[in-house]
């Protein structure tokens, strides 16, 4: 099995949106797709000046075995003509700009790591609701002659 966790540039424009005021969006030409981390890192100033507030504070290993602090705010983030809301870190001078996984699961990419290239991940997994215990589809249920459900013990 191919390992397909990695780290590249990707040449295409990142949009960034503040979700409690849209319309207004910010643009960086060239990213680091980062598969090995969770979420994407943008530039503080950038975050800042579109007003993305900071709401909580985590602590990051980085691959320097150094723990860094980094707030968290949200965003809308646009890759492609395709957008999803997510978490993002307020980089500081020196930090990365990158798409980490969860961003990229949320706008459905898939990293094509020969070609070194975000292709779409197809379909997304679901399980219909028929496959769970117990439960029953609207389809499936039975019906009374008068169009009434059924319950245990009725005849």
């Amino acid at each position: 099995m191919r390992d397909e966790m990695g780290t590249f540039r990707v040449e295409v424009e990142v949009e960034i949106e503040n979700p409690a005021s849209p319309g207004e969006t910010r643009a960086l030409s060239a990213v680091l797709v980062d598969t090995g981390a969770e979420l994407s890192w943008m530039p503080a100033e950038l975050l800042e000046s579109l007003g993305i507030e900071r709401y909580k504070q985590e602590r990051f290993r980085q691959a320097t075995g150094t723990i860094v602090a980094r707030w968290i705010g949200a965003a809308l983030v646009r890759v492609a003509g395709k957008r999803t809301a997510d978490d993002v870190v307020f980089g500081e001078p020196g930090d990365l700009v990158l798409l980490g996984s969860r961003t990229l699961e949320g706008l459905n990419f898939r990293v094509d790591p020969i070609r070194k290239q975000l292709v779409d991940a197809g379909p997304a997994p679901a399980a219909p609701a028929s496959s769970l215990p117990g439960s029953r589809t609207r389809a499936s249920r039975a019906r009374t002659p008068a169009g009434r459900v059924p319950t245990t013990g009725s005849r």
